[in-house]
Protein backbone atom coordinates (compact mmCIF):
# COMPACT_ATOMS: atom_id res chain seq x y z
CA UNK A 1 0.00 0.00 0.00
CA UNK A 2 1.49 3.33 -1.06
CA UNK A 3 -0.22 5.78 1.32
CA UNK A 4 -3.05 6.08 3.79
CA UNK A 5 -6.76 6.16 3.04
CA UNK A 6 -7.15 9.87 3.81
CA UNK A 7 -4.57 10.87 1.21
CA UNK A 8 -5.98 8.47 -1.38
CA UNK A 9 -9.47 9.88 -0.84
CA UNK A 10 -8.22 13.44 -1.34
CA UNK A 11 -6.33 12.50 -4.51
CA UNK A 12 -9.28 10.71 -6.09
CA UNK A 13 -11.72 13.41 -5.04
CA UNK A 14 -9.53 15.86 -6.95
CA UNK A 15 -9.33 13.59 -10.00
CA UNK A 16 -13.10 13.07 -9.98
CA UNK A 17 -13.83 16.80 -9.82
CA UNK A 18 -11.47 17.43 -12.74
CA UNK A 19 -12.79 14.49 -14.77
CA UNK A 20 -16.49 15.24 -14.35
CA UNK A 21 -18.73 13.54 -16.90
CA UNK A 22 -15.69 12.57 -18.99
CA UNK A 23 -14.40 9.97 -16.53
CA UNK A 24 -13.66 6.78 -18.45
CA UNK A 25 -13.27 3.13 -17.60
CA UNK A 26 -10.34 0.80 -18.16
CA UNK A 27 -9.91 -0.75 -21.62
CA UNK A 28 -9.41 -4.22 -20.08
CA UNK A 29 -12.67 -4.34 -18.14
CA UNK A 30 -14.33 -6.44 -20.84
CA UNK A 31 -11.78 -9.18 -20.16
CA UNK A 32 -13.03 -9.42 -16.59
CA UNK A 33 -16.70 -9.34 -17.52
CA UNK A 34 -16.30 -12.58 -19.47
CA UNK A 35 -15.65 -14.35 -16.18
CA UNK A 36 -18.65 -13.08 -14.21
CA UNK A 37 -20.61 -16.17 -13.07
CA UNK A 38 -23.93 -16.82 -14.82
CA UNK A 39 -26.28 -16.42 -13.10
CA UNK A 40 -24.94 -13.92 -10.59
CA UNK A 41 -27.10 -12.86 -7.67
CA UNK A 42 -24.84 -10.22 -6.14
CA UNK A 43 -21.60 -8.62 -7.27
CA UNK A 44 -19.17 -6.22 -5.60
CA UNK A 45 -17.17 -3.59 -7.49
CA UNK A 46 -14.29 -2.87 -5.14
CA UNK A 47 -12.92 0.64 -5.70
CA UNK A 48 -15.67 1.45 -8.18
CA UNK A 49 -14.31 4.85 -9.22
CA UNK A 50 -16.61 6.60 -11.69
CA UNK A 51 -18.77 3.49 -12.01
CA UNK A 52 -18.13 2.20 -15.53
CA UNK A 53 -17.58 -1.38 -14.35
CA UNK A 54 -20.41 -1.10 -11.82
CA UNK A 55 -22.76 -0.13 -14.64
CA UNK A 56 -21.65 -3.12 -16.73
CA UNK A 57 -21.92 -5.53 -13.80
CA UNK A 58 -25.46 -4.32 -13.13
CA UNK A 59 -26.38 -5.68 -16.56
CA UNK A 60 -25.14 -9.14 -15.58
CA UNK A 61 -26.00 -9.48 -11.89
CA UNK A 62 -29.25 -9.24 -9.94
CA UNK A 63 -27.67 -6.70 -7.59
CA UNK A 64 -24.38 -4.82 -7.55
CA UNK A 65 -22.67 -2.92 -4.76
CA UNK A 66 -19.98 -0.42 -5.74
CA UNK A 67 -17.78 1.00 -2.99
CA UNK A 68 -15.04 3.61 -3.09
CA UNK A 69 -13.11 5.75 -0.62
CA UNK A 70 -13.78 8.88 -2.65
CA UNK A 71 -17.16 10.61 -2.17
CA UNK A 72 -16.57 12.50 -5.42
CA UNK A 73 -15.99 9.27 -7.35
CA UNK A 74 -19.13 7.75 -5.82
CA UNK A 75 -21.04 10.87 -6.89
CA UNK A 76 -19.93 10.28 -10.49
CA UNK A 77 -20.74 6.58 -10.22
CA UNK A 78 -24.26 7.31 -9.00
CA UNK A 79 -24.85 9.55 -12.00
CA UNK A 80 -23.49 6.94 -14.39
CA UNK A 81 -25.63 4.20 -12.83
CA UNK A 82 -28.83 6.25 -12.60
CA UNK A 83 -30.45 3.89 -15.11
CA UNK A 84 -29.42 0.81 -13.11
CA UNK A 85 -31.85 0.51 -10.17
CA UNK A 86 -30.12 -2.70 -9.06
CA UNK A 87 -26.82 -0.84 -8.46
CA UNK A 88 -26.00 0.59 -5.02
CA UNK A 89 -23.05 2.98 -4.62
CA UNK A 90 -21.52 3.63 -1.20
CA UNK A 91 -18.53 5.46 0.23
CA UNK A 92 -16.49 3.04 2.29
CA UNK A 93 -13.24 1.21 3.02
CA UNK A 94 -13.22 -2.38 1.78
CA UNK A 95 -11.01 -3.58 4.60
CA UNK A 96 -13.23 -2.26 7.40
CA UNK A 97 -16.70 -1.96 5.86
CA UNK A 98 -19.45 -4.11 7.41
CA UNK A 99 -20.02 -6.75 4.74
CA UNK A 100 -21.45 -10.20 5.40
CA UNK A 101 -19.26 -13.26 4.76
CA UNK A 102 -20.14 -15.37 1.72
CA UNK A 103 -22.49 -12.69 0.38
CA UNK A 104 -21.13 -12.14 -3.16
CA UNK A 105 -21.04 -14.33 -6.26
CA UNK A 106 -18.49 -12.02 -7.87
CA UNK A 107 -15.96 -9.49 -6.60
CA UNK A 108 -14.15 -7.27 -9.10
CA UNK A 109 -11.18 -5.03 -8.31
CA UNK A 110 -9.78 -2.83 -11.09
CA UNK A 111 -6.58 -0.85 -10.42
CA UNK A 112 -7.22 -0.81 -6.68
CA UNK A 113 -5.36 -3.65 -4.95
CA UNK A 114 -1.99 -1.93 -5.30
CA UNK A 115 -3.38 0.64 -2.86
CA UNK A 116 -4.10 -2.05 -0.24
CA UNK A 117 -2.11 -4.61 1.75
CA UNK A 118 -2.46 -7.31 -0.90
CA UNK A 119 -2.49 -10.41 1.29
CA UNK A 120 -5.04 -8.91 3.68
CA UNK A 121 -7.26 -7.68 0.83
CA UNK A 122 -7.25 -11.07 -0.90
CA UNK A 123 -8.07 -12.91 2.31
CA UNK A 124 -11.02 -10.59 2.94
CA UNK A 125 -12.25 -11.08 -0.62
CA UNK A 126 -12.09 -14.85 -0.16
CA UNK A 127 -14.21 -14.57 2.99
CA UNK A 128 -16.81 -12.40 1.25
CA UNK A 129 -17.17 -14.71 -1.76
CA UNK A 130 -19.70 -17.52 -1.79
CA UNK A 131 -18.41 -20.99 -2.71
CA UNK A 132 -18.19 -21.06 -6.50
CA UNK A 133 -17.91 -17.27 -6.67
CA UNK A 134 -15.33 -15.49 -8.80
CA UNK A 135 -12.67 -12.95 -7.83
CA UNK A 136 -11.68 -10.80 -10.81
CA UNK A 137 -8.61 -8.57 -10.54
CA UNK A 138 -7.04 -6.12 -12.94
CA UNK A 139 -4.03 -4.20 -11.68
CA UNK A 140 -0.72 -2.64 -12.66
CA UNK A 141 2.85 -3.88 -12.52
CA UNK A 142 6.27 -2.26 -12.88
CA UNK A 143 8.89 -3.24 -15.42
CA UNK A 144 11.86 -5.26 -14.23
CA UNK A 145 14.68 -5.28 -16.75
CA UNK A 146 15.29 -4.45 -20.40
CA UNK A 147 12.91 -7.05 -21.83
CA UNK A 148 10.02 -5.65 -19.81
CA UNK A 149 10.82 -2.08 -20.85
CA UNK A 150 10.99 -3.02 -24.54
CA UNK A 151 7.70 -4.91 -24.36
CA UNK A 152 6.02 -1.99 -22.60
CA UNK A 153 7.35 0.49 -25.16
CA UNK A 154 5.98 -1.61 -28.03
CA UNK A 155 2.64 -1.90 -26.25
CA UNK A 156 2.45 1.86 -25.78
CA UNK A 157 3.14 2.50 -29.48
CA UNK A 158 0.50 -0.04 -30.54
CA UNK A 159 -2.02 1.46 -28.17
CA UNK A 160 -1.48 4.96 -29.49
CA UNK A 161 -1.87 3.69 -33.05
CA UNK A 162 -5.12 1.88 -32.24
CA UNK A 163 -6.85 4.41 -29.99
CA UNK A 164 -7.50 8.11 -30.26
CA UNK A 165 -7.14 9.50 -26.78
CA UNK A 166 -9.75 11.81 -25.34
CA UNK A 167 -8.39 15.27 -24.72
CA UNK A 168 -7.92 16.05 -21.05
CA UNK A 169 -7.03 19.21 -19.22
CA UNK A 170 -3.54 19.98 -17.99
CA UNK A 171 -4.95 20.01 -14.47
CA UNK A 172 -6.35 16.49 -14.82
CA UNK A 173 -3.12 15.12 -16.28
CA UNK A 174 -1.20 16.76 -13.45
CA UNK A 175 -3.53 15.24 -10.86
CA UNK A 176 -3.00 11.75 -12.28
CA UNK A 177 0.75 12.27 -12.46
CA UNK A 178 0.93 13.44 -8.86
CA UNK A 179 -1.19 10.50 -7.77
CA UNK A 180 1.02 8.08 -9.68
CA UNK A 181 4.16 9.34 -7.94
CA UNK A 182 2.96 7.72 -4.74
CA UNK A 183 1.95 4.38 -6.26
CA UNK A 184 4.01 1.26 -5.63
CA UNK A 185 3.63 -1.71 -7.99
CA UNK A 186 4.80 -5.30 -7.97
CA UNK A 187 6.85 -6.80 -10.78
CA UNK A 188 5.26 -9.62 -12.75
CA UNK A 189 7.25 -12.35 -10.92
CA UNK A 190 6.35 -10.80 -7.56
CA UNK A 191 2.67 -10.57 -8.48
CA UNK A 192 2.53 -14.13 -9.83
CA UNK A 193 4.09 -15.48 -6.66
CA UNK A 194 1.82 -13.57 -4.28
CA UNK A 195 -1.39 -14.45 -6.10
CA UNK A 196 -0.35 -18.10 -6.45
CA UNK A 197 0.15 -18.32 -2.68
CA UNK A 198 -3.09 -16.55 -1.80
CA UNK A 199 -5.31 -17.96 -4.58
CA UNK A 200 -4.20 -21.50 -5.47
CA UNK A 201 -5.15 -22.41 -9.02
CA UNK A 202 -5.83 -18.84 -10.13
CA UNK A 203 -5.43 -17.77 -13.75
CA UNK A 204 -2.78 -15.05 -14.08
CA UNK A 205 -2.39 -13.18 -17.38
CA UNK A 206 -0.02 -10.39 -18.32
CA UNK A 207 -1.32 -7.66 -20.65
CA UNK A 208 0.11 -4.66 -22.45
CA UNK A 209 0.26 -1.22 -20.84
CA UNK A 210 1.59 -2.51 -17.52
CA UNK A 211 -1.56 -4.48 -16.65
CA UNK A 212 -2.16 -7.99 -15.38
CA UNK A 213 -5.40 -9.85 -14.75
CA UNK A 214 -6.20 -12.54 -12.20
CA UNK A 215 -9.27 -14.80 -12.19
CA UNK A 216 -9.95 -17.12 -9.28
CA UNK A 217 -12.98 -19.26 -8.44
CA UNK A 218 -13.61 -20.11 -4.80
CA UNK A 219 -13.91 -23.87 -4.32
CA UNK A 220 -17.50 -25.07 -4.11
CA UNK A 221 -20.62 -24.39 -6.12
CA UNK A 222 -22.99 -21.44 -6.31
CA UNK A 223 -26.63 -22.07 -5.34
CA UNK A 224 -28.79 -22.97 -8.32
CA UNK A 225 -31.64 -20.63 -7.43
CA UNK A 226 -31.59 -16.87 -7.82
CA UNK A 227 -33.88 -14.01 -6.92
CA UNK A 228 -34.79 -12.19 -10.12
CA UNK A 229 -34.20 -8.48 -10.58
Amino acid sequence: MSRDATQLQAEFDRIARLSGAHAEGNRYEDLLLRHVPRPCARALDLGCGAGTLTHALAGLADRVLGIDLSPEMVRLARKRCADRPNAELLVGDFLSMDLAPASFDCIAAVAVLHHLPLERALERAKVLLRPGGALLVLDLFRDAGLTDRLRSAIGLVLDRMAHRRRASSKELRAAWEEHGEGDVYLTIPEARAQYARALPGCLFQRHLLWRYAVVWTKPGALPETRTGR
